[in-house]
């Protein structure tokens, strides 16, 4: 089985006794703080269960090092981990200030402050819009540059406040619990750790590597990556490398949404290789 984003380890340690022993669990992340807690998690299955630090796009390559040449089962579990949400320093959430990183992997590429503060406000809008869904992607690029003409925004309370205030003086209503700045964080979220087009990469790739008969999972947390995600499963039914297991994607029910709160925007979509 390979984990492409296996996080602190927990489908690892629901899923492993299903694949062992007798299999092998190939777990990968970007986050070596979650690789650290996920090996604690799993080392009682010792060498079965394998884990090493990469990007789930790179997945070709840990298993060229492994020699495997394909896997029975794939998963994916899209988005930011809630252990990288609560840690301020990652700078994530803008419910905790601190630094405007959200890389996953903070020793590779540069900080989301940087498209901050870099971006121009045509190109701060087209992002916040194409990658965030953000209708008021003009006007909140316009507060930003605003704010930055005083000294560069460094720090997640300050962007959130910026985005909040402009949002306020647009008259928009709010959208229920949904805070005012969560499609700006997910756009720089997006942008700076490449995530749209590594899941592409990702799913083209997982038709050479899933055995006939194996079933590959996404779970995603929003619409552009379960677009996606769609849009590849029913091009692949078409071209018959692919059938669909769950016609509409399975969602939390009403209990998990209560007691887990980050789960009422999950969807689940299973396909088989065929």
């Amino acid at each position: 089985m390979l984990d492409g984003t296996v996080g602190l380890g927990g489908h690892a340690e629901a899923l492993a006794p299903r694949v062992l022993p007798g299999g092998r669990y190939i777990g990968l992340d970007l986050d070596e703080t979650m690789l650290a807690v996920a090996r604690e998690r799993l080392r009682s299955w010792g060498d079965a269960v394998h884990l090493a630090r990469a990007n789930y796009a790179e997945f070709p390559q840990v298993l060229a090092q492994l020699g495997v040449t394909q896997v029975d089962l794939m998963l994916l579990d899209l988005g930011v981990n809630s252990a990288q949400l609560d840690d301020p320093a990652r700078g994530f959430s803008f419910d905790r200030d601190g630094p405007i990183d959200m890389r996953y992997d903070p020793s590779r590429g540069k900080p989301a402050s940087e498209l901050v503060n870099a971006l121009s406000e045509n190109e701060l809008s087209d992002l916040f819009y194409e990658f965030g869904q953000e209708e008021l992607s003009r006007k909140i690029a316009k507060r930003i540059c605003q704010v930055r003409h005083h000294g560069r925004i460094l720090t997640t309370a300050v962007l959130a406040r910026a985005v909040e205030s402009a949002v306020s003086a647009s008259g928009r209503a709010p959208r229920g619990r949904v805070h005012p700045a969560t499609r700006v964080f997910q756009a720089l979220r997006i942008a700076v750790n490449h995530e749209l087009e590594n899941l592409r990469r990702f799913l083209r790739q997982s038709i050479a590597a899933l055995r006939v008969g194996g079933t590959l999972s996404v779970i995603s947390f929003q619409s552009l990556e379960d677009g996606i995600v769609k849009q590849f499963f029913r091009e692949a039914r078409v071209e018959r490398s692919f059938e669909e297991l769950t016609k509409r994607p399975v969602v939390a029910d009403e209990s998990e949404r209560e007691e887990n709160p980050r789960s009422r925007s999950a969807k689940l979509r299973v396909a088989r290789r065929v």
